[in-house]
């Protein structure tokens, strides 16, 4: 092996070691006694494994409750987000209108508003709804966003024109060639928009933790930032907390590895 490469190599092994040590740190705490949680040691392994901390850690706080409610929530703004962003990306990508790029422009605009912009608007809005401690609160503000439907516009202009035109010749109009024809042939990028989606649902914190105050509507990563008031400072639990709370999001990412790099390979930057 060439020494150029040795070395690369070797940089790479070390930022991979540096990016997982956090983890491997996480899961190594999780099985510790408090006592050796609480001391200030970066050891990794547990002088012997506490595999009870796990069960202690989900009946210390209502976390089946919380990943109902997460789950609920997730899988909703995904699907709504995979609605919204392939119907406003054909649109932009295939029906000629007036205005078309000055309110593709706008909806592209709003990707620079930061977050904490939004916040008082929204809480006022929801509030006026009466939608605190509602799924609708934690759900309907996130339908839709400015990044999946500039992807899913990149996907459908990849698209050959031909396509559409043969369709039009056997009497298929817009809303058919988009179902049955065009989403299809970028399932990949629906698949990218729709993890993006749930993953963003996800890990949300400041807005659930904003809408909600009863513990019955919390999702999990409120209920894992309460969890030190519900369980005490307990570092041990609260790291197989975290551990548990982690695992849907990696298992997720590695059953959908290739999906995803193939959908955000297949998006481009086309148009």
């Amino acid at each position: 092996m060439k020494p150029a490469s040795v070395m690369t190599y070797t940089l790479l092994l070390a930022g991979a070691a540096f990016a997982l040590y956090p983890f491997a740190w996480m899961i190594g705490t999780s099985l510790k006694t408090l006592q050796e949680a609480s001391g200030n040691s970066l050891a990794l392994l547990p002088a012997s494994a506490q595999w009870q901390n796990y069960p202690d850690a989900m009946q210390s706080a209502p976390f089946v409750r919380y990943f109902v409610n997460t789950f609920i929530v997730a899988t909703t703004v995904a699907i709504a987000s995979v609605l919204t962003s392939v119907m406003a990306g054909y649109a932009f990508a295939r029906i000629q209108f007036f205005g078309q790029r000055a309110l593709f422009a706008i909806i592209l605009a709003t990707m620079m508003v930061p977050f904490e912009a939004l916040i008082i608007p929204n809480f006022v809005l929801i509030t006026k709804l009466d939608w605190t401690n509602t799924y609708q609160g934690l759900i309907v503000p996130w339908c839709a966003n400015a990044f999946s439907i500039f992807l899913m516009r990149q996907a459908f202009i990849s698209v050959p024109r031909e396509y559409f035109d043969a369709a039009v010749i056997d009497g298929c109009g817009h809303i058919r060639f988009m179902i049955f024809i065009a989403t299809p042939i970028v399932r990949s990028t629906v698949a990218v928009v729709a993890l993006f989606a749930f993953l963003a649902s996800y890990n949300a914190l400041l807005w659930p933790m904003i809408i909600t105050s009863s513990e019955s509507m919390r999702v999990v990563q409120v209920g894992l930032n309460e969890f030190t008031n519900d369980a005490g400072v307990r570092v041990n639990l609260l790291m197989a907390a975290s551990a548990v709370v982690i695992a849907p999001v990696l298992f997720l990412y590695f059953a959908t590895q290739r999906t995803f790099v193939e959908g955000a390979a297949s998006s481009g930057l086309k148009g």
